[in-house]
């Protein structure tokens, strides 16, 4: 597509979750900090995370009429060949109007139509994949690609028709997240003693039955024996449940509470963390420098947390260990780290090295880098 003169302009795209959606946010960010009058807007569907946090973060963004298929026979599937069809229209609309120098996509189904738009198009086009197993649209778009940006160095197993293309980078997160987690804790969280081992447990926003169930097979354990004190993430919908049987006379260490806030503050005070395998919590975990025990949840699409565990176990920063496995060895994984001569402290460095805070920026300074030669300056 023929470029006029203009502001460099940049299209992104990713949604459905916010593991798409904050990585762009975050690359958003780092190119406006590069160039700070650059027409900067996303893409993304009215229904979903994006359209609440994208515009939350100061970004325009305009709609696309997209969803995945249901496993299930629904009226929703029913309506998904019009979706893709509309979508690839809006998609079109969008280009065109705003007739951008890159599009980049971080995920989602929302990215599959402007994806395959600009590449239609002839926009460059650069992918950002969070996981260790990348996601379907990644892996159709990634012959349109220029570059794609991996978090794990495993997702390259599964692009090795576009290798000269992958870049790995971490997973971009935005600058005030990462300067959250430097610097030392002044106060503990809800209350905790200063100077104790502490494990921190986290089941995502909305909680995990499997975790807070191992939680529960092993508590006595780690409170009476091992003298832990637990900060317990356990999620709205067993919070009360939980709290009945956590009594704070009989465990007066066992922090529970649904859902945190401060999650840098969180962090800082653990030793150990507990929690699923997300792309996100994976990311915090390195960048927070702390060991961790990982369960992958089993019910994600491509089995992608299991190839996020993996990549951590493969660092040295993560035990992993599945759902059923949970109830009897997680007390013996935990106290293996506590225990164990250097254990910790090689899990922390490992962890610490593998971190990529400045992701973000590495991304940004490679798609500008690869698209300035592209338009050079008229004269």
């Amino acid at each position: 597509m023929k470029m006029p003169e203009q502001k460099w302009t940049f299209l992104l795209s990713g949604g459905g979750t916010g593991g798409h959606v904050y990585p762009a946010i975050a690359i958003a960010d780092a190119l406006r900090e590069r160039i700070p009058d650059a027409v900067i807007r996303f893409a993304g569907s009215p229904e979903r995370i994006e359209w609440k946090a994208v515009p939350k973060a100061g970004y325009g963004i305009s709609p696309i009429w997209i969803s995945g298929v249901q496993r299930r026979l629904t009226l929703s599937n029913l309506l998904v060949p019009v979706k893709l069809l509309v979508s690839l229209f809006q998609s079109l609309v969008i280009i065109r109007r705003l007739r951008p120098h890159a599009v980049i996509c971080t995920g989602g189904y929302v990215s599959g139509p402007v994806g395959f738009m600009a590449g239609l198009l002839g926009v460059p086009l650069f992918l950002q994949e969070q996981n260790g197993y990348p996601g379907v649209t990644t892996r159709l778009l990634a012959r349109f690609a220029r570059k794609i940006y991996l978090a794990f160095a495993g997702a390259d197993e599964w692009l090795q028709k576009s290798k000269d293309k992958l870049r790995l980078t971490g997973n971009p997160t935005r600058r005030d997240i990462v300067a959250s987690f430097e610097g030392e804790l002044t106060e503990m969280p809800y209350g905790m003693e200063k100077g104790r081992r502490t494990l921190l447990v986290l089941g995502g926003s909305g909680g995990a039955k499997a975790i807070n169930d191992t939680v529960v097979a092993h508590l006595k354990r780690m409170h009476d024996d091992m003298q832990l004190q637990v900060l317990w993430q356990c999620g709205p919908a067993y919070y009360e449940k939980l709290k009945a049987e956590t009594d704070p006379e009989r465990w007066p260490r066992v922090h529970l509470t649904p859902f945190i806030d401060d999650m840098a503050a969180a962090y800082k005070a653990a030793d150990v963390v507990f929690a699923r395998a997300g792309a996100g919590t994976c990311t915090e975990l390195l960048i927070a420098g702390k060991p961790s025990i990982l369960m992958p949840s089993p019910h994600v699409a491509g089995n992608h947390q299991f190839h996020n565990a993996a990549d951590m176990v493969g660092l040295g920063a993560s035990i992993m260990m599945e759902d059923d496995e949970g109830p009897q060895v997680m007390a013996d994984f935990l106290n293996d780290i506590f225990v164990e001569k250097g254990r910790m402290g090689k899990m922390q460095a490992a962890a610490r090295e593998a971190a990529k805070p400045k992701a973000a920026q590495l991304v940004a300074t490679d798609i500008l880098n690869t698209i300035i030669p592209l338009y050079p300056p008229k004269r």
